[in-house]
C-alpha cells in the first residue's frame, strides 16, 4: 500500500512541476528546443537541450544524433533563450564562410 501512495504522490508532484514549468515558460529536462545542421554537406548538428530549470546546453554534435554521436562543442547557459541565441550564431557563422 505504501508504494501505491508514493506513486500517487509522485504523479501529483510531477503534475505540479509541469504546471510551474508551463507558467514560467521553460521546457522539461532533456527536451531538444533547437536543432539545425551546422553545415549542409557534413553530419554536424547544433542542438540545444533544456535542463528543466530554465537553463540549457548548446552542443555541436557529429555523427548519428541521438544514437551514436560525438560532442565536439558544449556550453551551458542560464536560460534557454541564451542557448538558442548561441546556437543560431554558430549556424549563422558557418553560413557566412
Amino acid at each position: 500500500m505504501k508504494r501505491d501512495q508514493e506513486l500517487r504522490r509522485l504523479r501529483r508532484l510531477q503534475s505540479e512541476i509541469d504546471s510551474i514549468r508551463r507558467l514560467l515558460g521553460i521546457s522539461s529536462p532533456g527536451t531538444v528546443v533547437y536543432s539545425s545542421p551546422l553545415r549542409s554537406l557534413e553530419d554536424e548538428v547544433v542542438v540545444v537541450e533544456a535542463d528543466g530549470m530554465g537553463g540549457a546546453t548548446t552542443s555541436v554534435i557529429g555523427g548519428n544524433y541521438p544514437i551514436d554521436f560525438t560532442t565536439k562543442y558544449e556550453e551551458r547557459f542560464a536560460s534557454e533563450e541564451m542557448a538558442i541565441r548561441k546556437a543560431e550564431n554558430l549556424v549563422g557563422q558557418v553560413d557566412l564562410l
